[in-house]
């Protein structure tokens, strides 16, 4: 299993796009739908990210899905071992536009050509250092999962206003494991690389093929939808076919940054991350509506100085 061919696939959007924020806005119905954290593309994230690739070079080829006609101005969709598919080659027409992560993570493992096996990466995610197929599997061949300290919402917050649709999802998501398997307090899982397997992901969504169904209904995230990245960590460990790191160890691999518009937190995370040297690096934006300029800049310094070395993907 070790020596399977393993293709990376990352998601991307950029809501500078010319016409995208008009789309966006003539189906969004709520603040949450138009939230600038989900679809800004202010520090070329994924281009920092390809550069990581460096640290894996055991990916056979790397697939980019995004919304049609995206493409990274700095990108070369010629590259070698490179494929840009858009949401309408895994995603049936009445699915369309959408602008719903779990609906679009939900499939894809239909991509053409995919490998068996693949690493899904989000496209602020940065390999900060080596990593083999042991980063990702036991020696038993059970995938290692990466829980948080934090525990994920109960089955009982599934509809609450208050919540975000992410947290209510989560919250559905453990509602459904709760009937599958048995009723549980469970942590979150950490902003990681997650290695899946086609098989068992598709195995995943017919057991909850009417759940899955309404996600991808769902133009944006929504009340009941599922969090697929949530539930199949977890529908692996009850299948017997992952293995739950502890937090301590989630912590040693991989580094949190939040993206912050206070200079001195994001400043932080960003040291933490380069002296920690994880294995796993996410920078997760939080500049809310408008991102300070200098934060921006330091952001991309650390990038710079972390990454510098272009990778084939780049024009």
């Amino acid at each position: 299993m070790p020596d399977m061919p393993t293709d990376i696939v990352y998601t991307w959007v950029d809501d500078t796009w010319p016409g995208y924020a008009d789309t966006l806005a003539r189906y969004a119905a709520t603040g949450h739908d138009l939230n600038p954290n989900r679809t800004r593309d202010n520090l070329d994230l994924l281009k920092y990210s390809m550069r990581s690739l460096v640290h894996c070079p055991w990916v056979r080829r790397v697939y980019l899905v995004t919304a049609s006609p995206q493409i990274p101005r700095w990108l070369n969709p010629n590259a070698e071992g490179l494929s840009v598919i858009h949401h309408d080659a895994i995603l049936e027409p009445r699915f369309l536009p959408t602008f719903n992560s779990f609906a679009i993570l939900s499939a894809l493992y239909r991509l053409e050509g995919l490998s068996d096996r693949f690493v899904y990466v989000e496209d602020d995610m940065l390999f900060g250092r080596p990593v083999t197929m042991a980063d990702f599997l036991t020696e038993d061949g059970k995938v290692r999962l990466f829980p948080r300290l934090r525990f994920a919402q109960p089955p009982a917050a599934a509809d609450r206003a208050d919540l975000s649709p992410w947290n209510r999802s989560l919250a559905y998501s453990n509602a459904l494991l709760d009937g599958a398997f048995a009723p549980a307090r469970r942590r979150e899982v950490n902003h990681v690389p997650l290695l899946i397997d086609k098989r068992w992901w598709a195995q995943m969504c017919d057991r909850w093929a009417g759940d899955f169904e309404h996600t991808r209904a769902s133009r944006f995230r929504a009340s009941r939808n599922v969090v697929p990245e949530y539930l199949y960590p977890w529908f692996l460990y009850y299948t017997g076919r992952g293995t739950m790191m502890t937090p301590a160890r989630t912590l040693a691999d991989s580094a949190y940054v939040p993206l912050e518009n206070t200079p001195f937190i994001t400043a932080l995370a960003l040291w933490r991350a380069g002296a920690l040297h994880p294995k796993f690096i996410a920078l997760n934006d939080g500049f809310g509506a408008h991102p300070r300029k200098g934060v921006e800049r330091a952001a991309r310094h650390w990038l710079e100085r972390a990454f510098p070395v272009r990778s084939r993907f780049e024009l």
